[in-house]
């Protein structure tokens, strides 16, 4: 199993999620570093766990529409390998980010609809990730969303119908909150229904126990952020998975 450090960015500078209570989020304080600019997150998470491969939550393209093409571009530059967030909606911005050499993630609270989704997989060739948000356990939907499912197993079989053989479970509710997280059940009834998917899950993850609990779901791969700038994860810890 895959552990995939977040970067949260809003303002251009790295922020601390909590909740997904997004006015509520702060600049980053980690036990990693005193700085809150992305490049300097990254190095130093890379420095003390190896990490190159990261998980980027651009709110400023989620809620603004404004992606930090810049920052992409500095991280790929130092050798980052990036799935970001740009609140995908369509298919020219999920190939633009495909042309830079990010693997784009397509969110529930951004994506249409399904049909939006199944075009953007077949554009990308099926090299996409779906992300079904939720909020304590509800699905996040755009405000001109059309024909999504309101049951979260079922968006999840709209979704592997349209082409996903990647997907990121996340209950935006648990981010930050060192809850240890809420999707277990759903989580085994994805890997249960869909064996061959890649599944992501995360949020509130608070040590290495919790790590193991996601391994035991199924989970490919755990999104990953305050326990690492907490010092509550270490390098031994991720050793042990």
């Amino acid at each position: 199993m895959q552990v995939l450090p977040v970067i949260d960015l809003l303002g251009g500078v790295v922020v601390r999620g909590i909740a997904g209570q997004r006015s509520e989020y702060r600049p980053l304080q980690s036990k990693l570093t005193t700085s809150v600019q992305p490049l300097d997150v990254a190095r130093a998470m890379r420095s003390t766990f190896g990490f190159t491969n990261l998980y980027l939550a651009d709110l400023d393209a989620i809620v603004d529409r404004q992606p930090n093409w810049n920052c992409y571009q500095a991280l790929l530059n130092d050798g980052f390998s990036l799935l970001v967030d740009a609140g995908v909606r369509d298919v020219a911005l999920s190939l633009e980010l495909r042309c830079l050499g990010v693997e784009p993630i397509v969110g529930l609270e951004s994506c249409p609809s399904p049909s939006v989704l199944a075009g953007i997989v077949t554009a990308n060739q099926g090299r996409v990730t779906f992300s079904l948000d939720l909020k304590n356990g509800q699905p996040l939907r755009s405000s001109d969303s059309a024909g999504w499912n309101d049951a979260p197993a079922e968006i999840i079989r709209q979704a592997v119908a349209s082409g996903v053989s990647r997907m990121i479970v996340l209950d935006l509710a648990d981010v930050g909150t060192s809850s240890g997280g809420q999707t277990e059940v759903l989580c085994q009834s994805l890997r249960a229904e869909f064996p061959h998917l890649f599944l992501t899950c995360g949020g509130g993850i608070r040590g290495v126990d919790d790590l193991q609990k996601c391994k035991s779901w199924g989970a490919s791969c755990v999104l990953v952020a305050s326990a690492l700038h907490d010092g509550r994860l270490t390098i031994a810890d991720l050793c042990l998975l």
